[in-house]
């Protein structure tokens, strides 16, 4: 059984349910189990194709659909761990 953890607990910001909408776009696509802890994750599968680098464009993925690309990046953390953090120099527009 591969198991991946994922951190996503740094999103913020109008969608409040957007770590629920990751957690259920990720089962959706590895069709594993993925239980989610106010933002950490962590995916369990008995699929083959499911790794860890799958895993971070299914994220990478995700954020490019909630228009989030710009502002978020997923980068790797301790073993099977990934993380989204927000983008250094990203700073909000002001009016």
């Amino acid at each position: 059984m591969v198991e991946v953890k994922v951190d996503a607990s740094k999103i913020k910001g109008e969608e409040k349910d957007v770590t629920t909408q990751l957690a259920a776009f990720l089962k959706e696509k590895t069709g594993g189990e993925v239980s989610n802890d106010n933002g950490k994750m962590v995916v369990k599968s008995e699929a083959l194709g499911v790794k860890k680098k799958y895993v971070k464009v299914l994220l990478n993925k995700f954020l490019h659909h909630k228009d989030l690309k710009g502002s978020y990046r997923v980068v790797a953390g301790e073993e099977d761990t990934l993380m989204i953090n927000e983008r250094k120099g990203v700073d909000e527009e002001e009016d």
